[in-house]
């Protein structure tokens, strides 16, 4: 099991998008070495790619190799495994994402991420088939679960206590359509948020990002923030938790910006 010190990342979804070109890159910039900027820069990368195709060992280490000691990625696990009406068929899926070669990353393996559809609705007896099937290791490496539910029916204690009872942690989205989830269920802390604008310089207004920050603090020290939506009232152990929070989707121009503009207040 990796051993939580209360690390607080603030990162972005991929390193490639055309407008970061003028944005984020400085002119002129290869794209082969937009990686190695990004990772000089932010702390953490959620890593879309993994979600729709699946990545070669030797991309995996070539990815390793290029980015700092301290930087991590995040996978978003492959949508085969999750996109089915029966999880509990996902074992194959889930099998062959995993052996894809992500270990090769080593120490730069953060959580991964398992995003089901706004349409999958909750069902214990499937779900937890699922969670069955997620190891705490692999190849000598410890893993960390995040999982990313976007239908109501997900919002009762039942599946607050089955995330739990498996250790996965259930991702915090700041999302202006899904529902959100604050409740601690694992020993990490992943948050998504999603509610930036391309307006806002930094994706989300500074008061946005300083009331997320204050949030993230909170977690890391092991306590629950006050301000979010809870639905089960059992009291998680207070211990220091690691947090990864990464600016997605809404105000993604200047994703990059606010992603640094939040560590620079967590650091």
């Amino acid at each position: 099991m990796v051993q939580a010190s209360g690390t607080l990342r603030a990162g972005i979804g991929g390193w490639k998008f055309d407008a970061w070109n003028t944005s984020f890159y400085p002119e002129g910039l290869p794209k082969t070495r937009q990686l190695e900027y990004a990772s000089q820069r932010l702390s953490v990368i959620e890593v879309n790619a993994t979600y729709y195709s699946s990545q070669k060992p030797s991309t995996f280490a070539k990815w390793a190799e290029t980015v700092p000691g301290t930087f991590v990625f995040a996978l978003k696990a492959s949508r085969f495994c999750t996109n089915r009406k029966r999880l509990s068929e996902a074992e194959g899926s889930v099998e062959k994402f995993l052996g894809s070669g992500l270990t090769e990353l080593g120490d730069h393996l953060g959580p991964i991420l398992w995003q089901f559809t706004p349409t999958k609705s909750f069902q214990k007896d499937d779900f937890e088939s699922f969670l069955q099937l997620l190891p705490e290791k692999r190849d000598g490496i410890s893993l960390r679960h995040a999982v990313e539910v976007r239908h109501p029916s997900f919002l009762v204690p039942e599946f607050v206590s089955l995330a739990r009872k498996y250790k996965v942690s259930v991702v915090c989205a700041d999302h202006p359509e899904y529902p959100m989830l604050a409740d601690i269920t694992g020993d990490f802390i992943y948050a998504r948020l999603q509610n930036g604008s391309d307006e806002n310089p930094l994706c989300y207004t500074d008061t946005g990002i300083e009331g997320w920050a204050e949030r993230l603090r909170v977690w890391a020290s092991g306590r629950q923030p006050d301000d979010l939506p809870l639905f089960d009232d059992f009291e998680p152990e207070h211990k220091k938790r690691d947090v990864y929070a990464f600016f997605i989707k809404g105000g993604k121009v200047n994703a990059p910006a606010g992603a640094m503009a939040l560590q620079s207040r967590l650091n």
